[in-house]
């Protein structure tokens, strides 16, 4: 009678040294097993974080949304600061500052700021929903301060409407010839936003300060939307007159210098109509094929020109949109 206590006590201490043995050998079970469905999670992970990306590369608005929703967003610092004027708007009277180097500018600013719109001015323009858009866009694209975009974006359409020429073509020619970089310099001493030969085009400077406001955003804009203007007129087209622009009038091709501008010209017309156009893209417009011989112009007949209201149809043939809807945008 007294064994069996003895012997049911060293059976449950084997079982339970049973137990541990068996509990021992499951570990590396378990520690396997853990890993396993860690390797799966962070695969899926992986897999989410490579298809947000792709998102956030063809979508541009996706990207915006993903980072106003991070916790480490500064929009909570955006409601703090004040709000600065914005320049974009053509309605309102230029910021003096934006003309403190050249009291003309300025004067012909304000005039023409005040000036009643016309048909014409409107359809130059376009609408302040356009101009934001192509503000953000050009922004996020060549990598600038959006107030500082805004400023040159702003300038570009105040001198469009001033000198009657397409807003977005002097933004294009801006994005090709310095980026948005106000103090470009090339070796061949081109300077500024539209990189204008200061030393050639002088006497353009003069009622703006002088050469040394080559390098003055607002000045060089106007100056060199005043020279690529011209000649467009005198070449009787727009590809004619970028070439000139870019000085290779008297040669064969232009190097794709047209080409490039055009088709920079051809995403912001996009974007103003509220495309979704990549920030990366590189896409070039096709240039139009040469006539045949039987479609060129008998010799004493007026040959048909592009004027600057007809670039659209000279770049990519599309609908066109009438002023209602443009308006409505």
């Amino acid at each position: 009678m007294l064994n069996q206590p003895i012997e049911a006590s060293s059976s449950a201490a084997s079982d339970m040294v049973d137990q541990s043995a068996q509990w021992a050998k499951s570990i590396p079970t378990r520690i396997g097993r853990f890993f396993t469905a860690a390797h799966y999670a962070v695969t899926l992970l992986g897999i989410a974080a490579l298809f947000v990306l792709g998102m956030m590369f063809f979508n541009p608005d996706f990207a915006d949304k993903i980072i106003a929703l991070s916790p480490f967003s500064d929009n909570q610092a955006e409601e703090v600061t004040p709000v600065v004027p914005s320049l974009a708007n053509l309605m309102d009277t230029p910021s003096p500052a934006l003309f403190a180097t050249a009291p003309a500018a300025a004067a012909v600013a304000a005039a023409v700021s005040t000036a009643p719109m016309s048909e014409e001015d409107r359809m130059i323009l376009g609408t302040p929903r356009q101009q934001k858009l192509v503000t953000t866009w050009l922004s996020k694209r060549y990598r600038v301060a959006g107030d500082a975009t805004d400023m040159l974006v702003s300038a570009a359409y105040l001198t469009a409407r001033e000198i009657k020429l397409d807003p977005l073509l002097i933004l294009a020619v801006m994005a090709i010839e310095s980026r948005f970089n106000p103090f470009a310099e090339s070796p061949m001493g081109a300077q500024g936003l539209m990189q204008v030969m200061s030393k050639v085009h002088y006497d353009k400077f003069q009622e703006l300060g002088g050469v040394k406001a080559a390098l003055n955003p607002v000045a060089n804009i106007k100056v060199g939307s005043l020279i690529l203007k011209e000649y467009v007129t005198r070449g009787g087209s727009v590809e004619a007159g970028l070439k000139s622009y870019v000085g290779a009038a008297d040669m064969d091709n232009d190097g794709g210098y047209g080409l490039k501008v055009l088709s920079e010209y051809q995403n912001l017309r996009e974007v103003a109509l509220g495309k979704n156009i990549s920030i990366f893209t590189t896409a070039l417009i096709k240039p139009r094929p040469a006539l045949p011989a039987t479609a060129q112009a008998t010799p004493g007949a007026p040959a048909k020109t592009n004027t600057i209201g007809e670039i659209a149809a000279v770049t990519v043939p599309q609908k066109q949109v009438p002023v209602e809807e443009l308006a409505a945008l």
